[in-house]
């Protein structure tokens, strides 16, 4: 029987702390949200390894450390909203529910958007909304977010999201080249003004449905 308790702190010493994950909000939001949960029960035993878990539908729980390093790129603060694209079963909105006032979870697959309410509801994540849509072009009905987050891997950003960063508002994503590495790039919106700053690389699963050959290059 896996104690999940201790396999998640075993994850915050050795996967979150070991990499300098050391934002203690960010850190006590990983202990709160009990991955296991957002899996199947035969992959439960495998939640809190370093790797991406699949949920189905070709979603992904990403692995925690680079999870956690792009969460203290986005430097989430209590009073923010967030957009999280491609939410699957719902892990990493109910991680950034913890971390800011409201969360819209963006789902395209209706079985998966089904499941992450449901986990919502269980969990008393009351601060994530979950709405359908196509994960390319965003939800502009809740924006401009102070916070965009991608679930997973994307072969690049779309730039219809660009209008749905607010002032001061960072996106953060794994953006995949076809067999190559990733880059995990933090986008920052001052004033109109969009940078962007290749934070580290990184492989991770994909999210499906993006077309080729659009949005920001990097």
């Amino acid at each position: 029987m896996v104690d999940f308790t201790q396999a998640r702190q075993n994850m915050i010493d050795c996967q979150l702390r070991t990499n300098e994950i050391a934002d203690e909000a960010i850190v006590n939001a990983f202990f709160h949200v009990p991955r296991e949960v957002f899996v199947e029960p035969k992959l439960q035993g495998v939640a809190y390894t370093d790797n991406d878990v699949s949920v189905g539908f070709g979603r992904h729980l990403i692995a925690p450390m680079i999870f956690g390093r792009l969460l203290q790129a986005l430097n989430a603060q209590p009073e923010e909203v967030a957009l999280d694209i491609g939410c699957g079963t719902g892990y990493s909105s109910a991680v950034l529910a913890q971390l800011v006032t409201t969360v819209v979870a963006l789902e395209s697959e209706k079985q998966l958007a089904l499941t992450a309410e449901k986990n919502f509801r269980e969990l008393a994540v009351d601060n994530a909304v979950l709405v359908e849509g196509v994960l390319e072009e965003g939800y502009a009905t809740q924006g401009p977010y102070d916070i965009i987050n991608f679930s997973a891997g994307i072969p690049f950003i779309p730039s219809t999201l660009k209008s749905q960063i607010s002032d001061g508002g960072r996106l953060c994503a794994v953006v995949m080249k076809d067999g190559g590495i990733g880059k995990a790039v933090v986008m920052t919106n001052r004033n109109g003004i969009f940078s962007e700053h290749i934070l580290f690389e990184a492989h991770v699963a994909t999210l499906p449905g993006f077309k080729v050959d659009k949005g920001f290059k990097f």
